[in-house]
């Protein structure tokens, strides 16, 4: 346990020093704001000066570990009447838009001649919840480190530009609307962090709601994961048994935080979570957002973006644009 505490300390520290000098930053810029600043501070901090092994544990642990206490800390401030501001449109953009992402990444995948498992995997990752949905993907499938390290990435360098792109896209379409400008990136971004940080940039209520768009989308990991085991085993009942039994014994779960975040809702709802809790779970929520967002700019290697293979780089390409565009028409008939 000191060991792994030894090993994260370096890259929390500079993580809460970008986020701090962010804070101090946004004070003179606010219509910019820290989470946006903390953002790209971290990127020119991380790819000039501090992107050595030493800090990369501490990033991780950054961008995971604080955003879910930020997100459970979140629930303390939204009451149930707030969550059912999705509706039933909402719910149903959620699931179309996925059903979309999903057989669009296998398609495209197919037609750029990928393998079965990297396409399981890029279809997981784009629809469901990035890096996460992959992990618990590729157990299922039986697919490979390699194959799995490479879909992260490009996933996760597909959300990366997305993250800067929807909030002008939603400018320009919604003039930053609250719910149709959070059902965008919350339906399309593909992690919770990166949600996080492009609805920041645009408000506050944007970034609520859009989280919320994204917790829909990880509770239905469990479903995904599922279908993709009986997709790539269906000649195999046994196998196909045994996956079942996996996610009744929960080895298919959803992520702590998402359940975290539902109980802190409901103790705010009645009102066993006071007002000034709740101003203070606010406060702390959106410090250690900025922390966590801080983290994500760090972590961001701009060499590893550019050295992308020119198909892999194709296939996240046109999977971003297809869930931009299935986004923009789901929100028009549902929202």
């Amino acid at each position: 346990m000191m060991k792994k505490i030894k090993e994260i300390i370096p890259g929390l520290v500079v993580s809460i020093g970008v986020g701090v000098l962010s804070i101090f930053i946004g004070q003179f810029v606010p219509k910019l704001g820290a989470a946006t600043i903390a953002i790209f501070l971290g990127m020119i901090v991380g790819n000039l000066f501090l992107n050595q092994e030493i800090f990369q544990k501490g990033y991780k642990f950054s961008e995971t570990d604080l955003l879910s206490y930020s997100i459970v800390l979140l629930g303390g401030t939204l009451s149930v009447s707030t969550l059912m501001e999705l509706g039933i449109g909402g719910i149903t953009f959620i699931v179309c838009q996925m059903t979309v992402t999903i057989v669009g990444a296998l398609f495209i995948g197919k037609k750029l001649g990928f393998g079965e498992n990297f396409r399981f995997m890029m279809a997981s990752g784009n629809a469901v919840c990035g890096s996460s949905a992959i992990a618990a993907t590729a157990p299922v499938i039986d697919a490979d480190d390699k194959e799995k390290g490479i879909a992260i990435t490009i996933v996760n360098v597909t959300g990366i530009f997305l993250m800067f792109l929807l909030p002008l896209i939603a400018k320009v379409l919604y003039s930053h609307e609250t719910m149709q400008t959070s059902a965008l990136i919350g339906g399309t971004l593909q992690s919770v962090g990166q949600v996080v940080a492009s609805g920041a940039m645009v408000n506050e209520s944007v970034k609520d709601l859009s989280t919320i768009f994204k917790i829909v989308r990880v509770i239905l990991l469990v479903v995904v994961v599922l279908v993709f085991g009986h997709l790539k085993n269906k000649n195999n009942e046994e196998i196909i048994e045994e996956e079942a039994i996996d996610v009744k014994k929960g080895k298919v779960k959803i992520p702590w935080y998402v359940i975290g975040f539902f109980v802190t809702c409901a103790l705010f709802s009645l009102g066993i979570i006071s007002n000034d809790v709740s101003m203070l779970c606010k406060t702390i929520s959106n410090k250690l957002e900025i922390f966590a967002l801080a983290a994500i700019g760090l972590k961001v290697n701009v060499k590893d973006l550019i050295k992308q293979g020119k198909a892999v780089s194709l296939y996240g390409l046109f999977v971003g644009l297809l869930q931009i565009v299935s986004a923009v028409i789901l929100i028009m008939i549902f929202l």
